[in-house]
C-alpha cells in the first residue's frame, strides 16, 4: 500500500511548456517579476484614470450652450467611494488645477467644477484625432470581429473597450450604421436585451495579417538577422523585465515553445474539441497568446484592463485564464496591479515608458497625463500649460513627490 502511494505521488502529469507550478492565483500575481519602468508608468496612470472618470462626468452634463459643462462638488463628493477618491473629490480636484477649475456657481449658490481651457483643448484634440482616423477605427473593428469564432461580439463588450480601441463616443451611428456593408447589429438568441455586432462583409482570405507576422517579416529581412528564418516562423518577440533570472531550463522551454506551430488569430479553428494531450494543450495556449497579442496591438495605447479583455474570452474560443496567460509569458506581456485594477501591457510596444510608434490619439492622451504629472506646479508663475517641465531618462516627466500625491 505504501509503495503504491509513493508511486502515485511521484507521478507528474504532462504540462505545457511554460505552465506554472501549482499556486493560488493571488500568490502567482504577487510572485511576478516587477518592471520598474512599467510600474512607474502605471503609478501615473492610476491617477489619470480617476481624472478621466471625472472629466467624463463633467463633459456628460448638459448646460447652457454659452457656459462650459460643469458639475457640483456635492455630486462628485457623493461619488468619491465609487471613484476611489480616498480623501474626497474636493481634495483630489485641488491637486490638479491645470485640469479642473473650482468656482462658486452664481445661480446654484454652491461650489461647482469645470475643466480648464487647457484640458478642454486636449479633449478636443483627442476627438479630432479619433475622427480623422475613422478608416483605422473600421479596420480595428473588422479585425476584432474576425478573431471571433462566430465573427460576432456582444455590443456591451465593445462598449467596455471603446476608448482603448480609439472609437468615437457615437461609434454606433458614426461607424456601425454608416458601414452597413461590413457590420450589422443582431439580437442575441441566448440573452434577452443583448445585441451582437456581427461582421457581414466578405473579407478576402489573407488580407488580415497579424502584427506579429509583420514583425517576423521585418526580422527575416534584416541583414544582421541572427535567428534561423525557419525558427522565427512561429516566434514572438521577447523582452524580459530587468533583473529577471533566466535559468537554462527556462530558456530551453521558451525555445521549444517558440518553434511550436499554432493557429493564427485570423485563421479558422475548430472549437469544442478538447485537446487533452500535451502538444494539443500547448497549441491551444499559444493560439491564445497570439489572440491577446493581436488584441493589444489593436489598442491605441497597447494596454488594456484584464477584466475588460476577459469579456471576449469565450467569443475568441480561449479556454484559459487570461490573467495567468499574461503571467506565464513575462517576455511578451507585463501585468501591473496598481490603481485598483489589473492592467496588461504589450512589452514590445514600449521603450522607456513611451510607445515606440505613437499615434495622434495616444499623443493627445499623453498631454493629459503630463498635466496629471504636473500637479500643482507652475501656479506661482501663472502657467496654464505644462511648460518648463523636463523629461527624465525613463521617458517620464520629472516630478517632486509629496505626501499629498497619493489619494
Amino acid at each position: 500500500m505504501l509503495t503504491h502511494l509513493l508511486q502515485k505521488l511521484s507521478h507528474k502529469p504532462p504540462t505545457a511548456v511554460l505552465l506554472r507550478r501549482k499556486t493560488t492565483s493571488a500568490e502567482y500575481v504577487a510572485s511576478r517579476n516587477r518592471d520598474p519602468t512599467f510600474e512607474k508608468l502605471m503609478d501615473k496612470y492610476k491617477n489619470l484614470f480617476k481624472v478621466i472618470a471625472i472629466q467624463d462626468l463633467i463633459l456628460g452634463t448638459t448646460t447652457n450652450a454659452a457656459a462650459p459643462p460643469s458639475v457640483s462638488l456635492d455630486f462628485l463628493n457623493r461619488l468619491s467611494q465609487r471613484l476611489h477618491l480616498n480623501r474626497g473629490a474636493t481634495h483630489f480636484l485641488r491637486k490638479y488645477p491645470h485640469i479642473f477649475n473650482i468656482f462658486h456657481h452664481p445661480i446654484k449658490l454652491q461650489p461647482y467644477c469645470t475643466l480648464t481651457e487647457t484640458a478642454l483643448k486636449i479633449t478636443q484634440q483627442e476627438a479630432t484625432a479619433i475622427n480623422s482616423t475613422l478608416p483605422l477605427v473600421v479596420t480595428r473593428l473588422v479585425r476584432l470581429l474576425s478573431m471571433s469564432v462566430t465573427k460576432s461580439l456582444p455590443l456591451r463588450a465593445i462598449f467596455k473597450v471603446f476608448r482603448e480601441l480609439g472609437l468615437p463616443d457615437d461609434f454606433e451611428e458614426s461607424v456601425i450604421l454608416k458601414k452597413s456593408d461590413l457590420f450589422a447589429l443582431v439580437d442575441s438568441g441566448n440573452e434577452p436585451n443583448t445585441h451582437l455586432l456581427k461582421l457581414v462583409g466578405d473579407i478576402p482570405k489573407g488580407e488580415l495579417v497579424a502584427a506579429v507576422d509583420n514583425w517576423r517579416v521585418v526580422e527575416c529581412c534584416k541583414e544582421d538577422c541572427g535567428v534561423d528564418r525557419n525558427e522565427i516562423l512561429y516566434s514572438f518577440k521577447h523582452n524580459y523585465p530587468p533583473g529577471m533570472k533566466l535559468k537554462r531550463s527556462f530558456k530551453a522551454k521558451v525555445k521549444e515553445w517558440q518553434r511550436l506551430k499554432y493557429v493564427g488569430p485570423y485563421e479558422a479553428v475548430e472549437i469544442g474539441k478538447k485537446r487533452k494531450n500535451k502538444i494539443g494543450m500547448m497549441e491551444m495556449e499559444k493560439r491564445a497568446v497570439g489572440i491577446v497579442h493581436e488584441f493589444l496591438s489593436l489598442t491605441v495605447e497597447k494596454m488594456v484592463e484584464v477584466e475588460k479583455i476577459s469579456h471576449f474570452r469565450k467569443w475568441f474560443g480561449i479556454d484559459l485564464n487570461v490573467r495567468d496567460l499574461f503571467l506565464d509569458h513575462p517576455g511578451i506581456f507585463y501585468l501591473s496591479t496598481k490603481g485598483y485594477r489589473h492592467t496588461v501591457f504589450l512589452r514590445e510596444a514600449y521603450e522607456r515608458g513611451c510607445l515606440i510608434e505613437p499615434n495622434p490619439v495616444y499623443e493627445a492622451r499623453r498631454k493629459l497625463l503630463d498635466l496629471v504629472i504636473l500637479g500643482r506646479r507652475g501656479l506661482s508663475r501663472g502657467h496654464s500649460e505644462p511648460t518648463g517641465v523636463s523629461q527624465g531618462e525613463d521617458g517620464f516627466t520629472e516630478e517632486v513627490k509629496t505626501d499629498s500625491d497619493e489619494d
